[in-house]
């Protein structure tokens, strides 16, 4: 994939929900630490495409938590939002197995719609205009 210019996301459309109503979306940093050299051993277009299987993904510029790399944001479909459910940020995604439990979850139907798997309560990090102030 060409490299996003900064500042910018780049939006893909999928085929599998295109029939009905997408179950939620998913943002993955790619910028200067996630998706990178730096975090080794991943393969990190294999993890993108794996979950744009699942769910819509949107690629992003830094989302600020590089101690956090690879970092995965799933945010709630319209159901899950009046549901009430928020955003969950998923930091150090860098295994295979985590990436297919995150899939699984955004198939489910993600925030606010199918219950988290306590799995992924280990990947859970808390974004960055949420951290308490120093």
């Amino acid at each position: 994939m060409p490299a996003t210019p900064p500042g910018r996301t780049t939006h893909d459309a999928g085929t599998e929900w295109a029939a009905g109503p997408v179950p939620c979306r998913l943002v993955v940093c790619r910028d200067c630490c996630c998706g990178s050299a730096k975090v080794t051993g991943v393969d990190h277009a294999a993890q993108t495409e794996r979950l744009r299987a699942a769910a819509p993904v949107r690629v992003s510029d830094c989302l600020d938590v590089c101690e956090h790399a690879n970092v995965v944001v799933v945010q709630p479909s319209a159901e899950g939002r009046a549901a009430g459910a928020r955003p969950v940020w998923l930091g150090l995604v860098n295994d295979p197995d985590a990436t297919e439990d995150i899939a699984a979850w955004a198939r489910a139907g993600g925030p606010g719609v199918a219950p988290r798997p306590d799995i992924l309560d280990l990947y859970a990090i808390t974004p960055p205009r949420r951290r308490p102030a120093s």
